[in-house]
C-alpha cells in the first residue's frame, strides 16, 4: 500500500506543471488568474482572496502568474477548497520582511490597547506569531507551485507560512527563511507536503500539528535544530519526515535533528537521507526534564549522520514491525479519515 500511494504522488507530481499551464483558462469561471504585470484579474494574490466566496463545496483556482508578489497574505477561516497554483515554483513567489522584533505601529491592537500603550511610551514588538508572510486559517486549502518566503534580516523569529487550518496540501512548494519558517500552528490539524523544499536556521519547522513531510529538501542554513515540535499528549503524531533529503550548507557543521519545544514533542525521521552534519547525539532535549517525555524515532534512514550508535537514549530506533503502522490513513484519522493525493 505504501509502495502504491508512493508510486501514485509521484505521477501526479510529473502533471503538476501541465495542471498549472492550463489553470489560466480564462473562460473557467472556477479559476481566477493573478499577475503583477495587469494581464490577469488580479494584480494581488490577496485581491483575488477576497473575492472568493465564503464556504464554497467546489474546487477553486487562483492561477498566479510568474512574478514576485509582496503582500502579507491571509486565507481566512470562512473558505474553504480553494487552490493557489503558481506559474512556476522558483519564479511564483510571494514575500514580505517581517521579524518578531520589529517595533509594532499599533494596527494589530484595539484601539484602547493601543493608547494606553502608546501614553506610557511603550510600543510592543510584533512577537513571532505576527512575523508570517502567508496565514492560512481556512481547512481544505491546497498551495501548489509557489515559493514562499520571509526575506528579513536575521534579527529574529521571522515566519514565512503559518498555518491554523485542517486538511492542507503543499505540493512541490518552496519555503523560504530563516528562524522559524515553517510554523504549523494548530494542534489536532493535519498538514500534507510532498515534494516541497523548506530552508531555515533555528527551529525552522515548528508547531503542534500533525504533519505528513514526503520527499521532501530539508535544507539547513546554520548550527542549530531543524524541529522544535510542541505536539500535545493526547495527539498519537505529530512530525513525520518519509523518503526526505536532509541538506546543509558549506559552512554548517552541526545541526540537530530536532528539540522539543513542549513535552510530549514528537518527531520521526524514515528512510531519509542525512548529512554528516548531524550530529551524533541526534537530539537536543532543550529542558532536561522533556527527556522523560519527547517522542524521538527513527527508522532505516540512511547517509553519514544516521549512525545510531551514539544517538541519545531517549531517542528510539522503530522496528520494520512499528513502522507498517504508520501510515498517512492511521497518521490522519485524528478526527476523520483522510487520504491526501498530490493533484
Amino acid at each position: 500500500m505504501h509502495k502504491l500511494l508512493t508510486t501514485l504522488i509521484a505521477l501526479s507530481l510529473l502533471c503538476c506543471n501541465i495542471v498549472a499551464a492550463t489553470a489560466a483558462n480564462y473562460d473557467n469561471p472556477d479559476t481566477l488568474v493573478v499577475a503583477r504585470d495587469g494581464t490577469g484579474q488580479f494584480r494581488t494574490v490577496t485581491e483575488a482572496v477576497e473575492v472568493c466566496r465564503a464556504f464554497m463545496d467546489y474546487h477553486k483556482v487562483i492561477f498566479i502568474k510568474k512574478g514576485t508578489y509582496k503582500e502579507k497574505l491571509i486565507i481566512p477561516q470562512w473558505l474553504q477548497n480553494i487552490e493557489l497554483c503558481g506559474e512556476d515554483r522558483d519564479l511564483t513567489v510571494i514575500t514580505y520582511d517581517d521579524h518578531a522584533n520589529i517595533t509594532m505601529d499599533g494596527s494589530f491592537w484595539p484601539k484602547e490597547l493601543k493608547d494606553q500603550l502608546l501614553a506610557m511610551g511603550d510600543r510592543p514588538k510584533l512577537g513571532t506569531f505576527r512575523s508570517f508572510t502567508v496565514r492560512i486559517d481556512a481547512n481544505n486549502i491546497t498551495l501548489k507551485n509557489l515559493t514562499i518566503e520571509n526575506n528579513a534580516a536575521r534579527l529574529g523569529q521571522a515566519v514565512a507560512i503559518h498555518t491554523q487550518g485542517d486538511r492542507l496540501k503543499f505540493v512541490n512548494c518552496r519555503f523560504l527563511g530563516h528562524q522559524d519558517t515553517v510554523y504549523t500552528g494548530m494542534p489536532g490539524t493535519r498538514l500534507y507536503f510532498s515534494s516541497c523544499y523548506i530552508e531555515g536556521t533555528t527551529d525552522f519547522i515548528f508547531g503542534p500539528s500533525t504533519a505528513w513531510f514526503e520527499q521532501c529538501v530539508i535544507h539547513c542554513k546554520a548550527n542549530s535544530y531543524i524541529t522544535a515540535a510542541s505536539t500535545p499528549k493526547e495527539i498519537m503524531y505529530g512530525y513525520i519526515f518519509n523518503n526526505c533529503t536532509v541538506t546543509a550548507a558549506p559552512n554548517v557543521e552541526k545541526v540537530y535533528l530536532g528539540r522539543p519545544w513542549r513535552d510530549y514533542g514528537y518527531t520521526l525521521f524514515m528512510n531519509c537521507e542525512l548529512p554528516a552534519q548531524i550530529r551524533p547525539e541526534g537530539w537536543h532535549h532543550w529542558q532536561k526534564e522533556r527527556e522523560q517525555t519527547a517522542r524521538y524515532m527513527e527508522y532505516n534512514n540512511r547517509g553519514p549522520g544516521a549512525a545510531t550508535g551514539q544517538r541519545v537514549g531517549w531517542s528510539r530506533q522503530l522496528s520494520k514491525k512499528e513502522t507498517q503502522q504508520i501510515t498517512l490513513e492511521n497518521v490522519f484519522s485524528l478526527k476523520s479519515e483522510w487520504k491526501p493525493v498530490a493533484p
